[in-house]
């Protein structure tokens, strides 16, 4: 089934990862893809160690917003090669950790997560990200939005270690 996790609240890759830790505790077979992000996020690696095959990163440290047209491109040809290597891999449960900030800033091919989407009737796939795209909704088995009522970000808190990533 498809899942999605969007939402202006904090948790969308958090809820991901949790699932996916579970799936592994069932003995089951898991990929991890995640879009627009470096890599560094904790869960990364024990879920790594716990069995999990976890695929990340992007042209250098920037946000979409802040990249050169060159890092973009260079980006977006990252994302497309690696959901092309996961989409040929077997799993049970496949994760595409921000794939719908991905489709938003044109940074993965739309086809290509359309093929992801059609694995749904086959196998578990779990998309995050804000703004999801209107035929991923259409498409979802599940829809968990998750609403911020409260974060320290809006005390000028910054992201913390160990919490946020």
């Amino acid at each position: 089934m498809l899942h999605i996790y969007t939402g202006e609240g904090k948790g969308k890759t958090t809820a991901a990862m949790g699932l996916a830790l579970r799936a592994i505790g069932h003995g089951r077979k898991v990929v991890i893809l995640q879009f627009l992000k470096g890599g560094t996020s904790g869960e990364l690696m024990p879920l790594s160690k716990a069995g999990a095959t976890v695929i990340s990163g992007k042209a250098g440290n920037k946000f979409v917003s802040a990249m050169s047209p060159d890092e973009k491109e260079e980006t977006r040809k990252m994302n497309d090669e690696n959901l092309r290597r996961v989409l040929g891999m077997t799993f049970d449960l496949l994760v595409l950790d921000e794939v719908c900030a991905a489709l938003k800033y044109d940074m993965v091919d739309p086809e290509l997560v359309k093929r992801a989407v059609e694995l749904g009737s086959e196998r578990e796939i779990v998309m995050t990200g804000r703004d999801p795209a209107q035929f991923l909704l259409d498409a979802a088995d599940y829809i968990t939005q998750m609403v911020c009522v409260r974060h320290p970000y809006e005390r000028g808190i910054t992201a913390r270690e160990g919490i946020e990533y």
